[in-house]
């Protein structure tokens, strides 16, 4: 994760142009959504997320059901290794391309669901 850190939940209003509109604010560069709050987010290229990348994920895991990952434009699927891990620390992963992750997001966060996000953004 890096510095940036927005400390509440709060629906994704935008994305797009490199970055996300939340909160009022905008930010350049990939999220993660957490319990704890939405933090900057150094991504790997999509195909190399794994247990490193999803530090933050793995560190909130008592309070995350459901985890969206948006891997940009494309879908791209995780590495079995890496759903392996996110299955034993009880959290479901959904991979999908960004925009329809945003979406997922807002949906299950007004339904006040236990859902974090990692999204790589996109032009």
């Amino acid at each position: 994760m890096r510095e940036a850190h927005f400390p509440g939940r709060s629906p994704i209003d935008a994305y797009g142009d490199g970055g996300f509109r939340f909160a009022g604010m905008s930010h350049r560069g990939d999220l993660l959504c957490l319990p704890s709050g939405i933090h900057g987010w150094t991504a790997p290229p999509a195909e190399a997320i794994d247990e490193a990348a999803l530090a933050g994920v793995f560190a909130e895991s008592e309070a995350i059901e459901v985890l969206l990952v948006g891997t940009g434009v494309d879908l791209v699927p995780l590495a079995p290794a890496i759903r392996s891990r996110l299955r034993e620390a009880g959290i479901g992963a959904e991979v999908m391309a960004t925009g329809a992750a945003v979406r997922t997001f807002n949906v299950l966060l007004a339904e006040e669901r236990a859902v974090a996000a990692a999204l790589i953004a996109v032009d």
